[in-house]
């Protein structure tokens, strides 16, 4: 399985000394360009440590901007790119008309009150994985990441809020077929963002990590909220 995503400014660094580790001739990797590693290596590149909760509040990733400012917030966005069809597109970005398709369950949706979009790792996730050191705008790019269609997805309320802040460990989507879709975009959105695992994380990972992982500059045309 091929997975994209963007090599971003702030991890760059990070994911060029990898690629250079693992396969040299993409060792001179700069932010946007593409680099593919099998996942089993990108997983061994990620940090193994315990997580802190310490300090998080919600509030510290500002979310659902309109950083375009065209009129839709970033949840909108993501319900814009993910339609089935292209939805009608009412005055404040309101979206009708048309279906969604939520993966976690295997489920569709006619209308996006149903949808939650949920960040694939979540905020409090990524805050304990890391993201506890970075600058809010930095958290904020986080939050709002419509660089990779892997970062954000629209998924059924249900599901999101069963899912809450859980990792892998002790969460797997209720459709079976797209659980090692959900492992390896795990995988790819915690390398793409230099973010570490836990030691029950990296175990439940390990089983995936045969596919290989891709990384692209853009979101494909294809939140915990």
């Amino acid at each position: 399985m091929l997975v994209r995503f963007t090599a971003l400014r702030t991890a760059a660094a990070a994911l060029s000394a990898l690629a250079a580790l693992l396969s040299p001739t993409t060792a001179q990797a700069a932010p946007g360009e593409t680099v593919v590693l099998p996942l089993r290596d990108a997983l061994a590149g990620l940090p193994v440590q315990d997580e802190d909760r310490t300090g998080y509040t919600r509030d510290k990733f500002r979310h659902w901007i309109d950083a375009d400012r065209d009129g839709c917030n970033t949840r909108n966005e993501v319900l814009l790119e993910e339609a089935v069809t292209t939805p009608v597109q009412g005055p404040n970005c309101q979206l009708t008309e048309d279906s969604w398709y939520s993966p976690y369950d295997d489920t569709y949706f006619t209308a996006p009150h149903g949808l939650d979009i949920d960040h694939l790792v979540p905020l409090d996730e990524a805050w304990d994985s890391g993201a506890s050191a970075w600058t809010a705008k930095e958290r904020e790019a986080y939050a709002n990441d419509l660089g990779d269609a892997r970062a954000l997805i629209a998924v059924s309320a249900g599901s999101n809020r069963s899912k809450a802040d859980q990792d892998p460990a002790t969460w797997q989507p209720p459709a079976a077929s797209y659980r090692c879709t959900y492992a390896t975009d795990w995988v790819t959105v915690k390398t793409r963002w230099q973010l570490a695992i836990d030691p029950a994380e990296h175990t439940a990972r390990s089983p995936a990590s045969s596919a290989r992982a891709r990384t692209h500059p853009s979101r494909s045309s294809s939140p915990d909220e």
